[in-house]
């Protein structure tokens, strides 16, 4: 019975990453400017080469190792695995939309930014409720939210304006869609993290209880 929750929890959580990297990549291809996190990878991949998904999991192993002084305890080393998984996602939803989705018009590109605003939200909240591996920049977000004793909103829009710095200085895709993103992104993380428990946890519960009224049949 572990071991059919664990798989049902795998697969949530796999699930997860794809609705995420689907929304990071919509928001990249709206062309109206991605999340600072975002800005900062595709700013590297511009000027200093390398993919947007690799430098997903470059910067988040320099993360792994902020997130365990934070909390002055071992690295957390699945959050590598994360990361890779994220970074793959990334580049193959990339690939797949490169010929698919190319908004021009103004409202095109904003309906593509919404939807994919809208994604990332619910794949992070989809994926973190988990518990299997955050992305350490998402870890970061609940290790702020700990130590200041806030909500996910005040965390998320800190980390947000950070990376926005960084990202102005790497000549990343700052635009409307990236002051939206630091507005809204923590607001639309924050409304979808109880409604993916409450949905989350009933499939999760139906999981288990299926094969658990399987073995009281067969008695």
């Amino acid at each position: 019975m572990m071991m059919r929750s664990s798989k049902a929890k795998f697969v949530v959580y796999v699930l997860g990453i794809l609705l995420l990297t689907l929304g990071i990549s919509l928001t990249i291809k709206s062309d109206l400017g991605t999340s600072p996190f975002d800005a900062v990878l595709v700013g590297l991949s511009i000027n200093v080469g390398l993919t947007v998904g690799s430098w997903e999991i470059i910067i988040a192993f320099i993360l792994i190792g902020c997130n365990s002084i934070l909390k002055r305890q071992h690295p957390e080393v699945l959050g590598l695995l994360t990361a890779f998984i994220t970074g793959i996602g990334i580049d193959m939803w990339l690939f797949l939309l490169h010929h698919l989705i190319t908004p021009e018009l103004w409202y095109s590109k904003v309906v593509c930014f919404g939807i994919g605003l809208v994604v990332i939200g619910l794949g992070t909240a989809t994926y973190l409720h988990t518990n299997f591996a955050p992305i350490p920049v998402d870890r970061l977000t609940l290790i702020i939210q700990e130590l200041t004793r806030t909500n996910i909103f005040f965390s998320r829009t800190f980390i947000y304006l950070v990376f926005l710095i960084m990202a102005m200085i790497l000549n990343g895709p700052i635009g409307v869609g990236t002051l939206l993103t630091v507005c809204l992104g923590g607001l639309i993380l924050n409304y979808f993290m109880p409604f993916t428990e409450k949905v989350l946890d009933r499939i999760l519960k139906h999981s288990w209880t299926i094969p658990h009224n399987d073995k009281e049949k067969n008695i």
